[in-house]
This record gives C-alpha cells, sequence and structure tokens, in this order.
C-alpha cells in the first residue's frame, strides 16, 4: 500500500509531463483517473512504436491509472467531468492557458464546487507573463533557458539533452508541488492553484552557471564530455572506448594518481596542483590521462578505480544499462502483462519506501476501458450510458458489460 492510498487524481493531460507527474502519483498509491478526448484519446496513443496496435510510448508512463473517454465540448461530458472533480483531491491539466476556461473546467470553476481541490496546471510559459499564450515544448525550453547553448562541443551547432529532460522536469516539478500543497490541504482544508511552467523548472537546475554568471558574468559555454568546473571530471578514451572518470576533489584525484595510473609526479606539476589549475589545463592533463589508459581496456581502469575509491564507471548504451545487474537487484526493470501487447518491460520506481512501498499493479489503460465502471459508479444506468455514446459525449469499450440496468 503506497504512501498516498486514498488520493484521487482527475488526470486531464496528454503526451508526457502530466502523465508522467500523475504516474508518479499513482505509483505512490494515489487512485488516478485518466480523462482523455473521444477522438483518439491521449496523443501519445497515436506515437509509435506499437505492439498489437498500442503505443508502446503511451505504455510506459500511464501505468497505474484507469481510463474514461469524455467529450469536455458537451454539456453531458462537462458534467460527468465536475462529478468526478467533486469527488478528486486533486486536478492536472496541461492544455494551453485559457483553454480551460472556454470549457468551463478551469480552476476558477471547479474551486467552487470544491473548494479544497489542489489544481495543477503546467503549460510552456505557466499561466501568467507575456509569453502565457504560446504552447510550450521542451526542446523550445531547451533553447530558451540556456541549455543547448551549454551542451555538445564548444564551436558547433548547439546540442539538445539525449531526452525529453524539461518534460521529464515538469512532470517532477509537478508532483512535489501537488504533495506541498496537498499538505496545506490537510492542515487547512484549503485548496489552490498550482502553476508549472516548462521554461522555468530547469533554471534551478544551472547552480554553478548561475554562480559564476552571477559572481563574474561568466557565461557558460558547451563543455562537450568534461564538467564545467571540475577536471578530471569527464569521459576519458581507454583501449576498448571511453569510461567516465570523476575525481571531483584532490582526495580523489591524488588516489587516482597513485594507485591507478601510478603517476605520483602528476602531484606536483605545477599544472595539476589544484582543481582550478588542473580545469585551467584540461586538455593537456586529458591527453596526459589517456595515454596511460590506452594501454588497457576499460574494465581494467574501471576496476582499479573501484579498488582505490575513485568515481568511474561504463558509459553503457540504453541496452547495457537496462541490463545492468545493479538495476534489476533494485527493481528498476519492471514486467508487466497488458491485454493486447502482453508482457512488455518498464522502467521501475526509483523511490523505495521502508514502510509503504509504491507498486506498479495494472499496465497501461486501454482507451476508455474504464468509461462504463465510470459511470456506473456516478449512477448512470444503461441506457443514459448508451444515449451519452450515441451522443458522442462519452467513449466505452463496446465489449465490457453494462451494469445499473433499469
Amino acid at each position: 500500500m503506497g504512501p498516498l492510498q486514498g488520493m484521487k487524481v482527475l488526470d486531464a493531460s496528454q503526451i508526457m509531463a502530466g502523465p508522467y507527474c500523475t504516474m508518479v502519483l499513482a505509483d505512490l498509491g494515489a487512485e488516478v483517473m485518466k480523462v482523455e478526448k473521444v477522438n483518439g484519446g491521449d496523443d501519445s496513443r497515436q506515437m509509435g512504436p506499437y505492439v498489437n496496435g498500442e503505443s508502446t510510448c503511451f505504455f510506459q508512463i500511464n501505468r497505474n491509472k484507469k481510463s474514461i473517454a469524455l467529450n469536455l465540448k458537451t454539456n453531458e461530458g462537462k458534467e460527468i467531468f465536475y462529478q468526478l472533480a467533486k469527488e478528486a483531491d486533486v486536478v492536472v491539466e496541461n492544455y494551453r492557458p485559457g483553454v480551460t476556461k472556454s470549457l468551463g473546467i478551469d480552476f476558477e470553476n471547479l474551486k467552487k464546487i470544491n473548494p479544497g481541490l489542489v489544481y495543477c496546471s503546467i503549460s510552456g510559459y505557466g499561466q501568467t507573463g507575456p509569453y502565457s499564450h504560446k504552447g510550450g515544448f521542451d526542446l523550445v525550453a531547451q533553447g530558451m533557458t540556456g541549455l543547448m547553448s551549454m551542451t555538445g562541443e564548444k564551436g558547433m551547432r548547439p546540442m539538445k539533452s539525449g531526452i525529453a529532460v524539461y518534460d521529464i522536469g515538469a512532470g517532477i516539478t509537478a508532483a512535489y508541488s501537488i504533495l506541498a500543497a496537498f499538505i496545506h490541504k490537510m492542515k487547512t482544508g484549503e485548496g489552490q492553484h498550482v502553476d508549472i511552467a516548462l521554461a522555468e523548472i530547469g533554471l534551478p537546475w544551472f547552480t554553478w552557471e548561475a554562480g559564476a554568471y552571477f559572481a563574474e558574468g561568466t557565461i557558460p559555454e558547451a563543455t562537450g564530455w568534461r564538467h564545467r568546473v571540475s577536471a578530471p571530471y569527464q569521459a576519458v578514451k581507454t583501449k576498448s572506448g571511453y569510461m567516465m572518470l570523476g575525481c571531483a576533489n584532490q582526495r580523489t584525484w591524488e588516489r587516482f594518481c597513485e594507485d591507478v595510473a601510478e603517476k605520483p609526479e602528476w602531484l606536483t606539476d605545477p599544472r595539476y596542483k589544484t582543481n582550478l589549475l588542473r580545469n585551467t589545463h584540461v586538455s593537456e592533463l586529458e591527453e596526459d590521462i589517456e595515454a596511460v589508459l590506452m594501454h588497457q581496456d576499460t574494465r581494467h581502469w574501471i576496476d582499479l578505480c573501484e579498488k582505490a575509491g575513485v568515481p568511474a564507471g561504463p558509459i553503457n548504451n540504453f541496452a547495457e544499462a537496462v541490463q545492468d545487474p545493479h538495476y534489476e537487484a533494485r527493481g528498476m526493470i519492471q514486467e508487466v502483462e497488458h491485454p493486447l501487447i502482453g508482457k512488455m518491460k518498464m522502467i521501475g520506481i526509483p523511490a523505495k519506501f521502508s514502510k509503504t512501498p509504491g507498486e506498479v499493479k495494472t499496465p497501461s489503460p486501454l482507451f476508455g476501458q474504464d468509461t462504463i465502471e465510470v459511470l456506473n459508479g456516478l449512477g448512470y444506468d444503461e441506457d443514459s450510458i448508451r444515449n451519452l455514446t450515441k451522443s458522442g459525449a462519452v467513449k466505452t469499450l463496446e465489449e465490457k458489460p453494462i451494469l445499473n440496468k433499469k
């Protein structure tokens, strides 16, 4: 039983940031009802690759949720949403600012029927400010915040991060912000509006860069495979490939020189005496280190580093990473049975709790698979559900039996 057992979340988001946030909450025990549009559902359902017609992109970040398909442009669909929102603790949405108001499902409207509601909006630039009307995308945010100017090699074309770092970062920021607002609600009974912007969530991560810029006006540039302020703290070449070497302090540098590279003379080399000097002469330092490492393969040097207490590790591709026995032992690779996909693996839950661990209970839902069950729970009978389906206000899985018959 997860720590969020009893929390009810109404998820009106799609693609990545919002669904990642609600998956985190669901993994930790919250009951998450995913509200999808009747015309195709969450847009990520149309993103491949597919297995038996089901999107594996959707599969990866929508586990532990139920799915109801509503047409929020109809009065009937809106009324069902209101009934669900009345009983919810949290609503998460990632429409462009202004859309929820036009649909009548904005915070101001919903707090009238549920004053304790925690309502989280995730958008590109937030609900206020001169850019609030713009649509937001991960790559645009990476460019705007300066991240792309710091990624890749100096003088080369700007490079994006290898993953959708701001989409996932927005989901994580939304999750902890919702929990903070929920704690406030538990203390006071008051709900509130949580405003998350993709273009903002990454800025606090630039700690060293902010320190240098606000102190000296230094504008950070791309450093490629090297760390911005520590050396050697970077990818280095060996006989068989590359590895990461992390001598982030003087003691690990000394251990590397003496016990790994067997080059004690580097300790008295005037270029390498301090971290600042090593960083200043990082190109020469890299050449000297690689001249030694080229005599043995990567595994040899990683083993020596581990024995000496020097942080080091392999540079895995994704397949190598997810097959690492450490991740397997920590439950970071899970496998579930999906009704159409069959058995499929997914990334597990990174937070470990001694008393209330999270759990992967169910795979991602089929489109609208829980519409009938939810409507039954709200008191709709068979005829009402058929009429709602016929009018386009809801979409159901036809093979699912309708209960609450007259």
